[in-house]
Order: C-alpha cells, then structure tokens, then sequence
C-alpha cells in the first residue's frame, strides 16, 4: 500500500459521506459539528462544557457560541454542577432531546439508503472490511473506555437483550428458560408500550457491535423509575462499561423529574452490586426466593434522586 493508496480511498470515502451529508442537508438546520454535540449530549453521560470539549477537540469560544446558540434555541439547559462550582453542566430539554432524535433518524435513513445499494450478501464483508481498517489504524491497541458508544435501541438490538440476557445468565448463574421468559416480557412491554419522554434503553456498542444494556422504565410508584436488564458481555468487561450505563440511567431519571430510582436484582451478581453502590444505591429489602431453577437471595435497591445532584 502507498501514500496514494491512502488518499484515493479518502477522497472516495469523502465523497461518499459528503453527498449523504449535504445534497440531503441532513442536518439542516444545524451544522456537523453542531449535531455531533447534540449527539453527545443525548449519548454520553458526561455533560460538562469542559468533557464535551475533550471529548470532541473542540475550541473553547467555538463550543461556547454552539452551546449558545443552543440555550437560545431551547434545546439545552446550563447550570452551575454541584460537584464542581468552576464546571458548568449541560443537559439537553425535551425539546433538545426531540431535536436530537430527528438527526438521528434523519442519519439513519440516509446510511440505510446507501446499505441498500449493497447486496445483502456482501454486507458481512463490508462490515469486516470496516472493522479491518479500524483495528489496523489503532496501533493495534485493545479497546478503551473512549470507544464504547451509548445509543439508542436499532432494528434487532432488543432482540438481542432477550437472547444475551438468556444465554449470559445461563452460562454464568444456572438460570433456566423462566428468567428468558421474563426477560422477554419486559421488552415487549417496552416496545408495545413505552414514554419515549420518561423511558429509555441504551445499548453500549463496540466496533459496531452490542456489548451491554439498560432499561430505564415507570416503576408503579409514584415518581419513581426502574432500572433494568443491566448487562455487559464478558469480552468488554473491564472497560467501565456497566458504570456508563448506570449513570447514563440515573442521569435521565434525574433529568426528567422522577423522585426515585429502584431496581431488584440477586446477590450474586456481586459485579452490579458494587457498580450500584457506587453509584449510591442503598439496600432496602431483601429476600430469599426461588426463581429461574436457583435458589436466590432477592434484593431491591433504592437511590434518591432528589438533592443528589452533581
């Protein structure tokens, strides 16, 4: 491979991503470097000016006048974090979220519409070939935290929560077909039924592919939310992956206004106990019950949302 080489596939991949981009003024009527904040905003749990900053090598007046322009717009809310007095925390408002979602869709209809020039047999090798290109140009480094990205649920993704859930939690805790069946059932009461303002799952990919979830749905009390079907493949352990995903939930329970956060989970997933407890969970009930073909030790979490704010 020569230098040439390089820069023909650039200028071609450029071309490509410029006509998705702009004959389709895809992201009208804000910029690239605009919907990549929004993006950042409606994915990432950390929303500091001074993490976006970092997290996109942007210019400090540059990402001010784009955050301003978004506080005129009403699509973010800035205040003062409780963590940190000099740092200044960004939220996106309903109608940011709003905002952020139609982009999105709007991406997804335009890559859609260039995968379907592709024959659905050489997709797989399309895939690979892209998955090649970015493991050869990272140095051959393992994964890092910075390249898990959280996004929302796509064609197929809650699916597949059923079906790692039921082979994960058999391979590693015995449990039978019933705690599938349950799985099961909690998803499809998500996708039949669902507040997109008040209900979300996030799906934690790597490399383009799923590696870890959440649920973040109602609870029948009052102001209150649950966490759910937290989980995260072997492979990508070790990467902060479960803690991502953790806050990310809290982070919109906080947001949208509920008093409380609950989840129910067993003691010996001992891995998400200390990811909870880290992120301030208290133990409120426990007891012994017999589910999923085991003997369990039940456990309901409670974390209070209201004057914990960062």
């Amino acid at each position: 491979m020569t230098v040439q080489d390089v820069r023909a596939f650039n200028r071609f991949y450029t071309n490509v991503i410029g006509a998705l981009d702009y004959s389709r003024q895809l992201y009208a009527p804000y910029t690239l470097t605009e919907s990549r904040v929004l993006y950042e905003l409606a994915h990432s749990p950390r929303t500091d000016a001074a993490d976006l900053r970092t997290e996109l090598s942007l210019d400090a007046g540059y990402l001010s006048r784009i955050l301003n322009k978004f506080e005129q717009d009403g699509l973010i809310e800035r205040t003062t974090s409780h963590r940190d007095p000099r740092r200044r925390r960004v939220t996106l408002t309903a109608r940011g979220r709003e905002t952020a979602a139609l982009l999105a869709e709007r991406a997804d209809e335009s890559v859609g519409a260039l995968l379907a020039t592709v024959p659905s047999a050489d997709r797989p090798r399309l895939t690979e070939a892209m998955r090649t290109v970015r493991t050869l140009l990272s140095d051959g480094r393992p994964p890092r935290r910075e390249d898990v990205l959280l996004r929302e649920p796509g064609p197929g993704d809650l699916g597949w929560i059923v079906a790692r859930n039921a082979a994960l939690y058999a391979a590693e805790y015995g449990f039978n077909a019933d705690y599938e069946a349950l799985v099961a059932r909690i998803v499809a009461d998500f996708a039949e039924d669902h507040d997109p303002h008040l209900e979300r799952v996030w799906i934690a990919e790597l490399d383009g592919r799923p590696v870890g979830c959440v649920m973040c749905v109602r609870d029948d009390a009052p102001a209150t939310a649950r966490l759910r079907l937290l989980l995260v493949e072997p492979e990508a352990r070790g990467l902060g992956i479960g803690d991502r995903l953790v806050s990310a939930v809290v982070d919109f329970a906080r947001g949208v206004g509920y008093r409380d956060l609950v989840l129910w989970t067993n003691d010996v997933l001992t891995a998400a106990r200390r990811v909870y407890q880290r992120h301030g969970f208290v133990l409120a009930a426990e007891k012994p019950h017999r589910s999923f073909g085991k003997d369990l030790n039940g456990q309901d979490w409670r974390l209070e949302l209201t004057g914990t704010r960062e």
